[in-house]
């Protein structure tokens, strides 16, 4: 009885405590690569002028990753088949993820890094996501 009550609390928790580990790699990873191409020349301003400021790519790393970790929790407690939904639905929402990169106006260095950025941060948070969440239910 104790076991079939802890079990699924701790993957909760494997989950929660890998995911926010995934998404503070992941705003570090995205941060670095903005710096790297800020110092290259790359604006990361739109068509309006302003500019991404180079903390904003570490906040919404984590903001997303978090929102990642929480999507991870639901469908694992939720879903029939836990792994293979939260793949295609993360897989879709980054690919969702470039589509403001390529309509806000930026010039192409900026809409290629943001791109880049984004496929960094997936390629992070979502196999360390996935690999804590079951087969099926």
């Amino acid at each position: 009885m104790s076991t079939a009550t802890l079990a699924p609390v701790a993957t909760r928790r494997t989950v929660w405590r890998h995911g926010l580990a995934a998404a503070v790699v992941a705003a570090v990873a995205t941060t670095t690569i903005a710096a790297l191409a800020s110092s290259a020349g790359v604006s990361f301003a739109d068509h309006t002028g302003a500019s991404i400021p180079p903390l904003g790519f570490a906040e919404l790393t984590l903001v997303f990753g978090l929102i990642g970790v929480a999507l991870a929790a639901v469908l694992n407690r939720r879903a029939r088949r836990p792994r293979q939904t939260f793949l295609r639905t993360t897989i879709g929402l980054t690919m969702a993820s470039f589509v403001p990169d390529l309509i806000s106006g930026f010039d192409v260095a900026s809409a290629v890094t943001l791109m880049v950025t984004h496929v960094v941060a997936a390629a992070i948070v979502i196999p360390t996501l996935a690999a804590r969440l079951a087969d099926h239910n």
